[in-house]
């Protein structure tokens, strides 16, 4: 991964504006910015930088466009579409995690102001300590960052009931490409002044501006919740039961499916106590005001009963629950030490369809004779179907492409998309046109053009290009 060094001149130039502390030049330093979760070819870029303060986050992307440098944006590297990979080795990565203050938590008007690199838990556990909630809670929340979560829209467990990173951004403060500051977006509940940039630059993956300050909507905590864990002896017992609770009009605030094979990863990795003899299960929380979540509660016990669950084990505390969500989060980490490479899809199905969607990955899985393990928020649509494989072998690897475009076409077909939340970055821009047709990639592009004539910030991500 050699790569042309960058003129000395620019190097210098940014050194002047960051410190030689915040400049990296090495080669063994610019490796690490090379590739993200996704499984894409990674691309080492010339020079990576730390912006430690906004006017210095504003003369580096400035410095980047009068010199042409494509410029990618990286918070903490966890997306899984190849967002943060570079796509240019004459490219300049722009860190944002020392930008990582939380400016504001304001109890009153129930809204926080913080800096890109705030690290997801973080806020919201500083958050929490004030009686406040925020709810999206994306896998990788431990170390993923706001400004990550915001560029790719992330969601998470508790995407069902309350919604995903987009619900929760009231504003956003951008520099465009010439390092100037666009304000968006306001601290009050409501704002209908101007053109709506906020909700433009949600999921834009860094190809629109680069993220300075960004104020979110925080809201009470439940009072009350309740945890439990139901049984299946066959998958589609699990995947009706999910759609019959959502036709039932209950909307936990967590409704998570695993198969079998997801299951024993997990308790291998994790020690929770789970069942690893059950063909899959569902993990329900319900939360809120204390007699709604227990009427609630059993109303979902009685519904898991009636649809077939072997067993129901309701979380006699805290602890009890929090050790079982901590294991449903580990999924990822369980099943990535089965094989050489993972593959974590999110392609998205209206809940209804979930039973139809779980049968397609097992059908998908025997047809290209792969291991598929199946787990994610079933409850609002979102299945991670995850590939096991090893993409030094290119006859299985090819096989396995075939696979990811089956399962794509599948949820298309049923009024799907390709992504529910890891966004599209490189890893699916090349089949964004199944779902959303040439005129609207076209007119995307001319977007992307009006703002960025250079093409510098993040190319060839999302609409490609």
């Amino acid at each position: 991964m050699s790569h042309p060094p960058l003129s000395q001149t620019v190097v210098k130039e940014f050194q002047e504006i960051l410190g030689k502390d915040n400049v990296f030049t090495e080669e063994a330093d610019l490796a690490c910015y090379a590739y993200d979760a996704a499984v894409v070819e990674p691309v080492m870029p010339a020079l990576v930088v730390r912006p430690t303060e906004s006017e210095k986050l504003g003369r580096c992307i400035k410095l980047c466009n009068d010199n042409g440098l494509p410029l990618t944006v990286r918070g903490a590297g966890t997306n899984l579409s190849g967002g943060t990979v570079p796509t240019s080795t004459k490219g300049v990565v722009i860190l944002s995690n020392a930008m990582n203050r939380i400016l504001e938590i304001n109890e009153a008007d129930m809204y926080a102001v913080v800096q890109p690199g705030v690290v997801t838990a973080k806020f919201a556990a500083a958050v929490e300590a004030k009686g406040l909630f925020y709810p999206p809670d994306p896998g990788s929340q431990a170390v993923s960052t706001l400004g990550g979560n915001v560029a790719e829209n992330a969601g998470g467990l508790r995407g069902l009931k309350y919604g995903v990173t987009s619900d929760y951004v009231m504003g956003v403060n951008f520099f465009d490409v010439n390092g100037e500051i666009v304000k968006s977006g306001s601290k009050t509940v409501k704002c209908a002044t101007g053109y709506n940039l906020s909700s433009l630059m949600i999921g834009s993956e860094g190809t629109l501006g680069v993220f300075n300050e960004i104020t979110l909507k925080i809201i009470p905590a439940p009072a009350h919740r309740k945890a439990m864990m139901a049984v299946f002896d066959r998958m589609d017992k699990a995947s009706e039961t999910v759609a019959a609770i959502i036709a039932n009009r209950i909307i936990p605030c967590t409704l998570e499916f695993m198969d079998n094979f997801t299951i024993r990863a997990v308790e291998s990795f994790s020690k929770a106590g789970l069942p690893t003899d059950a063909a899959a299960m569902l993990l329900i929380e319900v939360d809120g005001y204390p007699a709604q979540v227990e009427e609630d509660a059993q109303k979902v016990e009685d519904i898991c009963k009636k649809m077939g669950a072997a067993s129901i084990r309701v979380a006699k505390d805290d602890a009890e629950r929090d050790k079982v969500w901590a294991a449903r989060r580990s999924a990822l980490s369980a099943l990535a030490k089965l094989k050489p490479t993972l593959v974590l899809e999110d392609a998205t199905v209206p809940r209804s369809k979930i039973p139809e969607m779980v049968q397609a990955m097992q059908d998908i899985a025997k047809k290209y004779n792969i291991t598929i393990g199946t787990f994610g928020h079933a409850g609002d649509g979102n299945l991670h179907p995850t590939i096991l494989t090893d993409k030094r072998n290119k006859e299985e690897w090819h096989r396995v492409e075939k696979a990811i475009e089956d399962i794509f076409d599948k949820a298309l077909s049923m009024g799907g998309t390709l992504s529910g939340e890891h966004g599209t970055g490189i890893a699916k821009s090349g089949f964004l046109h199944r779902e959303t047709g040439k005129a609207t990639i076209a007119w995307s592009r001319r977007i992307k053009s009006a703002l960025d004539p250079n093409n510098i910030l993040n190319p060839g991500k999302v609409i490609g290009g």
